[in-house]
């Protein structure tokens, strides 16, 4: 009887199921105060514009207030209770140079009363974008009116190093998941020049091999993700600057064992990123969420979207994301904000699990005649689901060149070889690759 009993403890521990969590991811938000609808009919962005803008926002502006709330409020409804935590990975702000200081301050506190009212059970992680407040150069602690909002969701040692350098750490010890917050915008610009803007990278080296022997598993979250924007600019530009980046693959290389997950925003898009070891296996992926404003400056605009991530709560690792999407004409036509279900990561593309080697996989089925369904599914969500048909033989390759050539050099030289045979089946007839995007398209739509 006392070994059957003791055999049933054995197997029950064995098979005990992994402990599951969710959290929210919301970045970009970009809220315009000077939106207005049925009356001036303007924005900052805009202008103003001869037709009524919608209520909930409209392609050529950052987002109103009532797409901010209903968005807050649509996380809360779908998957609200039972969450671990938010992640909001900045850029508050539309056009903060437009602004006062204590404007872009007081649009930041707006923003934090409502995530901190509809999540009061839960803890919001914030990171700084480069559309949110600057910082004050002399000051000591250049952050801290920042801060002072964000205090009641982080422990003072985060404030600690908040207040220096706009950069800190979460460390769950019971679950050894420590979220690392990073301030990209010290790797950026005439901020990035010097060789450690603001010391992050002595403080972040540091932490990366403490957790290394603690064995502690990583969150790297930030607002600006290394590689190239392959939306913007022609030839595309990186985002970081070329020494920042080199520095920062260098350390996801070294530590991919225990990054179990890296959390940007910024691009406006719904992307991804893979990075690669010496040998060239990928080690580690990138998740790169879609912006809550529907303007994307001069290369289009999105849809809205909201995504909920699916977790391994005690190792960290992502085991699938929900995308939430707003229909914005349809919203603005009903005068009423339906969050749904754009798509779900491992079905819609056929992952078996959530895993760089899966994401690698899936990059280099866009450089193939027969990966072209694939493709079309993600370009079609790369803008939440508001590309059309694809107008260039030369966007897969660009897409790919950008997921997979993360080093500003090896992008640049991707871009310049000949696409491969997904683009020489095609040739020389540019009605035929026309057809055959649209055929490709049409078949995505239909698996």
């Amino acid at each position: 009887m006392l070994l059957n009993v003791l055999l049933l403890v054995i197997f029950a521990s064995r098979a005990s199921p992994a402990k599951i969590g969710y959290f929210w991811h919301i970045t970009d938000i970009h809220l315009d105060t000077h939106y207005h609808s049925h009356k001036e009919n303007s924005c900052w962005r805009g202008g103003t514009s001869r037709l009524p803008l919608g209520k909930y926002g409209d392609y050529n502006c950052d987002s109103p207030w009532q797409l901010i709330e209903s968005a807050a409020y649509a996380m809360k409804a779908k998957h609200g209770e039972n969450i671990e935590f938010v992640l909001w990975t900045g850029d508050a702000l539309s056009n903060p140079s437009r602004h006062n200081p204590s404007h872009n301050l007081a649009t930041v506190r707006n923003l934090t009363h409502l995530f901190g009212h509809v999540f009061s059970s839960q803890f919001v992680f914030p990171v700084l974008g480069h559309d949110d407040p600057r910082y004050v150069a002399e000051d000591t602690q250049p952050y801290r009116h920042v801060s002072s909002l964000w205090r009641h969701w982080l422990p003072s040692e985060a404030l600690h190093t908040f207040n220096k350098g706009g950069f800190y750490s979460i460390e769950q010890k019971t679950r050894k998941l420590r979220l690392v917050a990073l301030n990209t915008n010290l790797w950026t610009g005439d901020e990035g020049e010097g060789e450690d803007p603001g010391g992050q990278w002595a403080w972040l080296e540091t932490l990366m091999a403490k957790s290394y022997r603690l064995k502690e598993t990583i969150y790297l979250v930030g607002h600006m993700a290394p590689g190239t924007d392959e939306r913007l600019g022609n030839p595309p530009r990186p985002v970081m600057s070329p020494r920042h980046n080199a520095r920062y693959l260098r350390l996801v290389r070294r530590y991919a064992d225990i990054i179990t997950g890296q959390f940007f925003g910024h691009l406006h898009s719904d992307t991804f990123r893979v990075v690669y070891n010496e040998a060239g296996r990928p080690v580690s992926n990138i998740y790169l969420s879609p912006s809550l404003t529907p303007k994307r400056s001069s290369s289009g605009f999105n849809n809205p979207g909201i995504r909920l991530y699916k977790f391994n709560s005690d190792t960290g690792q992502v085991i699938d994301y929900v995308q939430y999407y707003l229909d914005l004409a349809t919203a603005n036509q009903r005068e009423s904000a339906d969050w749904t279900i754009e798509y779900n990561l491992t079905t819609y593309y056929g992952f078996h699990k959530v895993s760089a080697s899966e994401f690698h996989d899936l990059a280099e089925s866009f450089t193939i005649t027969d990966g072209l369904p694939l493709f079309a599914r993600y370009y079609l969500v790369n803008s939440v689901s508001t590309s059309g048909l694809m107008t260039s033989m030369n966007q897969a390759h660009n897409h790919y060149c950008a997921i997979t050539r993360l080093d500003t050099d090896q992008f640049y030289n991707c871009l310049a070889t000949a696409p491969s045979a997904l683009f020489s089946d095609a040739q020389p007839n540019s009605s035929i690759s026309n057809t055959v995007f649209l055929v490709a398209f049409m078949i995505s739509l239909l698996r």
